[in-house]
């Protein structure tokens, strides 16, 4: 019996922002697919439906959400589980041969979802599709460019919405960029963030000493709060980690010394990034948030997935900063060597990030093979560090749930606020 899994991948527009998410699926049944046999339908339809029947879309609020709907899926209602504002519903042709799903697509696109086409082809079942689609995918792989040119072309001239799929090169990206498609999807496209410094120098920021004096073995609380102190962003920033509703507090937390008694050095640690300078402004841009996100739903996933992990050499604080300090490396534009030649963590999770050697590395690498729908590699990773491969989708979205909670309660008040509330701030 093989796995079930459920992932999301994002789904980026020209600017490298996240328009949405595809939701995947890999099961016994393969749900998802193009070759489902019918007895075995049945019961796909009913893993998924009842695992988004159980999470009721917590951890799929906010963004699009682009599902693929087999008849029994379509059948069941099952779009009626997300708000149509975010929900695409995708069909491929499985769907589109079958004799009574295109009468539930018509239903649910009459009721205001919106209909994406999988796999686009130039055939009549497709083409007479276009008065019901608002998004037309394209797997760039198994597509030649000048077929790809053409279907973005009538895509566009029939105001439908074009995202290429399978993107696994800088090449594919490139290519499709060139033709003005509107969303971007696969490998390539997942793992590229944008580089918040572009210079090593970065290293001698107040922000990077402040992530090293709180990582030692025995932090100097009064080092701390002078590298705090001196910056007025990481001060607006502590003051306002401090002071949200995640901590409940009776009374606010108008000093430093205040804010980091009440965080405690645990958690200052843990959510060293949110004091970046990015973050702490009263907006915050679509790579800054993206890059943030990222850091902590592998942050969170390590550190859950630690409670079932076997014969690991490091705590779970430890797989915690181990996921954190996965994307220094775009954080700063240096290799990630000399920038962990700096910070003071555990060999193993240097190990882990540089070479993704040892068990902390299989950890590092399941949580990469997560986020990429790597179906057999989850199962391989898994199986090694002893983690129950049926409990890996309920932590994934559990985290993905965690994240967006904290998110909102943490990026609440602005600077100007916290002042107009009393709290007290250095100047610059």
């Amino acid at each position: 019996m093989s796995s079930k899994y459920i992932v999301r991948q994002p789904i980026k527009d020209a600017e490298n922002t996240v328009i949405g998410h595809e939701i995947l699926y890999h099961g016994e049944n393969q749900a998802f697919t193009t070759e489902v046999k019918t007895e075995n339908e049945y019961a796909a339809a009913d893993t998924i439906y009842n695992f988004l029947t159980n999470d009721g879309g917590k951890a799929l609020k906010g963004k699009l959400n682009f599902m693929t709907f087999t008849t029994m899926l379509l059948m069941k209602k099952t779009p009626r589980l997300f708000d149509k504002s975010e929900l695409v519903i995708q069909i491929d042709d499985s769907v589109i041969i079958h004799p009574l799903s295109m009468h539930f697509v018509n239903m649910f696109a009459k009721e205001g979802y919106k209909i994406a086409v999988n796999e686009f082809q130039f055939a009549p079942r497709y083409l007479s599709l276009l008065d019901t689609t608002d998004y037309i995918k394209v797997n760039i792989s198994t597509t030649q460019p000048d077929a790809l040119r053409n279907i973005v072309e009538i895509a566009h001239s029939m105001h439908k919405k074009c995202i290429v799929t399978n993107i696994e090169t800088s090449e594919q990206h490139e290519l499709a960029c060139s033709l003005k498609v509107d969303g971007f999807e696969g490998p390539f496209v997942a793992g590229k963030l944008k580089t918040k410094a572009h210079s090593s120098a970065y290293l001698q920021s107040n922000f990077f000493r402040l992530m090293v004096a709180v990582t030692k073995d025995e932090p100097d609380v009064d080092e701390i709060e002078q590298l705090i102190s001196m910056d007025a962003s990481l001060s607006f920033g502590l003051l306002k980690m401090a002071n949200s509703a995640y901590f409940a507090l009776r009374h606010r937390a108008t000093t430093i010394h205040q804010a980091i008694m009440t965080l405690g050095l645990g958690q200052l640690k843990q959510w060293i990034y949110l004091l970046s300078a990015s973050l702490v402004d009263s907006t915050v841009d679509a790579a800054s948030e993206e890059f943030l996100k990222l850091s902590f739903m592998r942050a969170n996933f390590c550190s859950e997935l630690m409670k079932y992990a076997e014969d690991m050499p490091i705590s779970r604080s430890e797989a915690y900063l181990l996921g954190m300090f996965s994307t220094l490396n775009h954080l700063i534009d240096a290799p990630m060597e000399e920038i962990l030649e700096e910070v003071p963590v555990a060999d193993e999770v240097k190990a882990a990030l540089i070479h993704q050697e040892g068990r902390c590395g299989m950890l590092y690498k399941l949580v990469l093979a997560y986020e990429a729908a790597d179906w057999d590699s989850i199962n391989s990773y898994a199986a090694e560090l002893g983690i129950p491969d049926q409990v890996l989708t309920s932590v994934y979205f559990l985290c993905i749930e965690n994240v967006n909670a904290l998110w909102d309660q943490l990026t609440k008040a602005s600077p100007k606020q916290l002042v107009e509330e009393g709290a007290s701030v250095p100047q610059m």
